[in-house]
């Protein structure tokens, strides 16, 4: 077998292998998840997510100008100033013109950074056109959503055990839960977060949204899925013992579909005036499994 062939073998078995392993989340809409030997973000689930790999495409670019600049002056010195041709070292002690550039050049830098940086902090912060609000507050250790403006009604959202899970979706353990936050494609949602007890974190990545969640402040972000699909993300801030037990699905769905689920949920989740619940000891996984088949 000729070299060239070889080399057209190993593609096109690597690429089966990454289709392979693609036919998962493929088949299940997952959009937003982790994947194996991933390298890089997560594909853009929404504009915040897309704006996020645009700035991070800039820097990544900057500092391989860098890096190349730097390792390719350090590799000239080397070769230029090695004592087998430059025995008597330099004296020089000042040199304006370098002064100078070595100064300008990290300030034209960092200013060009920070213009984009500073823009997409304040598009990350708040939506001044949202189409609908949903509370979220963390909890140890589950998440519990509110849609104030869909009826009042509240759920909260456990993550699904693994021996629960069947084996095509297995590989989902510890982001699989029980009730997912569902929200309209195409929709602008404020998302307001609380904490009832410490500080979480809502994170999900593939929609470029995180925002902590204090107890006693309310914070307000925004977020837009634009097209169907399941994007997962986990509490980003150590909360505890079962911080690892805060996974969150949001699902994405046409309006029509959402409409119908909220529907349903205002019937099946009916507690608004229900009392918070308490602050109680870390749970283990068997009783934090047997609560959440009691919510059901």
């Amino acid at each position: 077998m000729r070299l060239s062939d070889c080399k057209r073998f190993w593609a096109a078995m690597g690429g089966f292998a990454a289709a392979m392993a693609a036919l998962p989340a493929m088949a299940e809409g997952m959009v937003g998840a982790p994947t194996a030997w991933g390298m890089g973000l997560q594909p853009a689930g929404g504009p915040i997510k897309e704006a996020i790999h645009d700035f991070n495409n800039l820097v990544f670019a900057i500092i391989v100008v860098i890096t190349v600049f730097v390792a390719g002056l350090l590799a000239w010195v080397l070769w230029r100033y090695r004592a087998a041709v430059n025995p008597t070292p330099s004296t020089t002690s000042h040199n304006t013109i370098l002064e100078v550039a070595w100064t300008a050049v990290p300030v034209i830098i960092l200013l060009v950074i920070a213009i984009p940086s500073f823009r997409l902090i304040y598009y990350e912060d708040r939506t001044p056109n949202a189409d609908i609000t949903i509370n979220v507050q963390g909890r140890q250790w589950y998440w519990h959503y509110a849609y104030p403006d869909n009826g009042n009604f509240a759920f909260d959202s456990y993550p699904v055990p693994e021996d629960q899970l069947p084996p095509e979706r297995r590989h989902l353990y510890r982001l699989a839960v029980d009730n997912e936050l569902v929200i309209p494609i195409g929709a602008n949602v404020r998302v307001v977060t609380q904490g009832y007890d410490v500080i979480h974190s809502f994170f999900v990545p593939a929609l470029g949204i995180q925002r902590y969640a204090i107890p006693g402040r309310a914070l307000e972000t925004w977020m837009r899925a634009d097209h169907e699909g399941i994007f997962y993300g986990q509490c980003n801030q150590i909360c505890g013992t079962n911080h690892w037990f805060m996974p969150i699905a949001v699902r994405a769905v046409s309006r029509e579909d959402f409409d119908k689920w909220v529907a349903e949920a205002r019937t099946r989740f009916a507690r608004a005036d229900e009392p918070a619940a308490p602050v109680l000891a870390a749970p283990t996984q068997t009783d934090t499994v047997q609560i959440a088949e009691a919510r059901r």
